[in-house]
């Protein structure tokens, strides 16, 4: 089933402004999408245009088959969440529970059905232990999963991370992608992943590449990679080893363009000892 699907929608901020035009994009349950591009490509625009931040001016945005309109946006946004790039920007509780449970008190669920969904989402996070800690004394990582977990407290069946590890050290990239794909992979939500970090987009099944508003380049990641002349184009570079893959091949030594590390390190094993 599609989960999320632009119908030539239309968008702009203004006569002079950014603007797409007849964009149309699909996105299956349980798909796993990476979105890349330069800033102003239209990738934000896209995620606050999947749960109504945005209202597309023509065309259709539609949500597992329904037609998002001012009319359903609170139903649309329990089905899609978006966990933006900086998590203090996004807390609401000096507490990791308080702030979990806001959105989830929102919406009216019973007492007993959100200390349910408190629980699923700290697990889901594996932020269990910290359900009594302050959020500010927190580490960046730990406060974008508490960011997480309180879109998961809603239970959406699209989790849309815009730039979410863009502020935050490799450690605490690394541990946001790990619970990213264990939410796609264990708990079947489907996520679009919104990043400049090329590294990550290889841990996605699916990459699409965004430049004025249009979709320019999309398939595996390891396609996308493969036209890497092409993404220099659209200011946009190789994940770090496929870097590495090049400036062995400009000093000389003849390994294969490869993502796979283990792949790499085998040809140059093989290489040498040749």
């Amino acid at each position: 089933m599609t989960a999320v699907s632009f119908k030539n929608v239309d968008f702009s901020y203004g006569e002079d402004g950014f603007h797409m035009k007849n964009f149309s994009f699909d996105v299956e349950e349980g798909e796993l999408v990476a979105v890349l591009g330069h800033n102003g490509s239209g990738k934000s625009t896209l995620a606050r245009l999947m749960n109504g931040l945005l209202l597309a001016d023509g065309g259709a945005v539609e949500i597992f088959g329904v037609p998002l309109t001012e009319k359903n946006l609170y139903d649309v946004r329990r089905q899609v969440g978006v966990v933006f790039q900086n998590p203090d920007n996004q807390t609401v509780s000096s507490i990791v529970e308080d702030d979990v449970a806001f959105g989830a008190e929102n919406v009216g669920l019973p007492r007993e059905e959100i200390g349910r969904r408190i629980e699923f989402a700290l697990s889901a996070v594996g932020m269990e232990k910290y359900r009594d800690a302050t959020v500010a004394r927190l580490s960046g990582g730990q406060k974008q999963r508490v960011a997480i977990a309180g879109v998961l407290a809603l239970k959406p069946r699209v989790l849309v991370l815009d730039e979410s590890t863009a502020m935050l050290d490799p450690r605490g990239r690394r541990e946001i992608m790990d619970v990213v794909l264990r939410l796609n992979r264990e708990e079947g939500i489907t996520v679009v992943l919104i990043t400049h970090f090329m590294e990550e987009a290889l841990l996605c099944g699916r990459a699409v590449v965004m430049n004025r508003g249009e979709i320019v380049m999309q398939g595996t990641p390891a396609e996308i990679f493969e036209r890497h002349e092409e993404l220099l184009t659209y200011n946009l570079t190789l994940p770090r080893i496929g870097e590495i893959c090049k400036k062995l091949q400009a000093g000389g030594l003849p390994v294969p363009d490869t993502l796979d590390i283990d792949l790499l390190a085998d040809s140059i094993a093989r290489l040498l000892n040749e």
